[in-house]
């Protein structure tokens, strides 16, 4: 016996509510819509980047990542690896416990004021994850202000719209990168309401990047705090790689700047850099902060030791956009449909959710290349694509391969 109520059917066997029905209905609607996801099982070799291993019934075959946001790979650099293993030798392997209960390693309190000093700001707070840190520091922010009103960017993060539905506060959704938009949202809330614009910088999926001084002399003019993520730029962007906050030159007149330490720095954590004020709400309202392990001290100081290493290395960052720009060059000649981009995301359209599964099955079965199909939720349906992220270490046969390998698909 079937009854209906919503998306899902609940299923009755013998008088009795059968639960795992109701799981395995929720699976075979997103294997049906083609958008189930399938994991692909990778070892990536710290030796020899962008290569992986792949495990599959047949056996181990090498691929190569075409997806990873290690955009400049950190994660595998020799001064980093030697970092972690040393401290790990030296303090252990876990955090102990929260930071509240038991205290604070000393490689965090080395790597907030690593990132501090790398935005600018007062004082940085770290967290278990980038998607951790969005949702505590917004959500604990807004809840603070009295009669907030959020204003978030349409194609904001879904750990951004965690933080704000966890605020409770109002919100108002402004047009992707619109400041027409965004100021009419502003005048109609009035100079005399708090506000809070929440956006991110550089936009994954699209590859495009917020006019940030329009938004920065916009919150200026209506009285309005700015929430940046910038976890797609820091490391890759600004002469210091702080992002493009600093490269646009506005992270003076920016609140709080969110950031990763699992991208571009290629270690672990999230953050905020932000005044002390902001900061020490944060860490003493936040339960994301208050009630979780910290961050274990190794990956603390792998990551202040890639950060340290990034902020002085211009020419890594000027290898990326190359192979960057390269990449778009190559496969735009090729006749390949390459979304409009001005980041180091390459985002290829493909418009069907099982095309894109199919294109990249094809891929990895016959090229060895491997790229994970972007799907709706994520981007929306009728723009499902292939995302592209290019690497320092994609050598130029590598383009050439990757492209020879699109048209074959395609």
């Amino acid at each position: 016996m079937t009854e209906t109520s919503g998306r899902l059917s609940f299923r009755l066997w013998d008088g009795q509510m059968d639960y795992q029905a109701i799981f395995r209905e929720a699976v075979d609607s997103l294997k049906n819509e083609k958008r189930y996801r399938i994991f692909a099982d990778l070892e990536r070799m710290a030796d020899g980047l962008p290569y992986a291993w792949r495990y599959s019934p047949e056996g181990r075959h090498q691929v190569v990542v075409w997806c990873s946001n290690d955009y400049l790979g950190m994660s595998r650099h020799p001064e980093v690896i030697a970092t972690l293993q040393e401290t790990a030798a030296r303090v252990g392997v876990g955090a102990g416990g929260t930071r509240n209960i038991s205290g604070t390693s000393h490689a965090i309190v080395e790597l907030e004021r690593e990132l501090a000093g790398l935005h600018g700001k007062d004082r940085a707070l770290m967290f278990t994850s980038g998607f951790v840190s969005n949702d505590a520091a917004i959500g604990t922010i807004a809840r603070l202000i009295p009669d907030c009103l959020i204003l978030s960017d349409a194609l904001n993060h879904a750990s951004m719209i965690d933080g704000i539905r966890r605020s409770g506060a109002a919100k108002c959704i402004f047009r992707h990168n619109d400041v027409d938009h965004l100021e009419e949202l502003l005048k109609e809330a009035g100079n005399a309401r708090p506000k809070l614009i929440a956006l991110e910088s550089v936009y994954s999926m699209d590859g495009d990047i917020a006019p940030l001084a329009q938004v920065c002399d916009l919150a200026e003019r209506y009285g309005a705090m700015i929430y940046l993520d910038e976890v797609h730029a820091v490391g890759l962007y600004g002469p210091t790689g702080a992002g493009v906050a600093e490269r646009d030159q506005v992270a003076d007149r920016i609140d709080v700047i969110e950031g990763t330490m699992a991208k571009a720095f290629g270690v672990f954590g999230g953050y905020i850099a932000s005044s002390d004020a902001i900061c020490d709400a944060v860490r003493s309202y936040a339960s994301g902060f208050i009630f979780t392990t910290a961050l274990p001290p190794a990956l603390a100081a792998a990551a202040r030791t890639s950060v340290r290493h990034v902020r002085r290395s211009g020419e890594l960052r000027q290898r990326h956009q190359a192979q960057v720009a390269r990449t778009k060059a190559v496969l735009s000649a090729a006749g390949l449909p390459v979304m409009p981009s001005v980041s180091h995301i390459v985002p290829v359209l493909v418009g069907d959710a099982a095309l894109s599964k199919a294109a990249t099955d094809l891929l990895l079965a016959e090229h060895g290349i491997y790229i994970q199909p972007i799907n709706y939720p994520t981007v929306p349906r009728g723009t499902e694509r292939l995302r592209i992220t290019p690497s320092p270490f994609h050598s130029d046969d590598l383009i050439d391969g990757l492209c020879d390998a699109l048209v074959a698909v395609w």
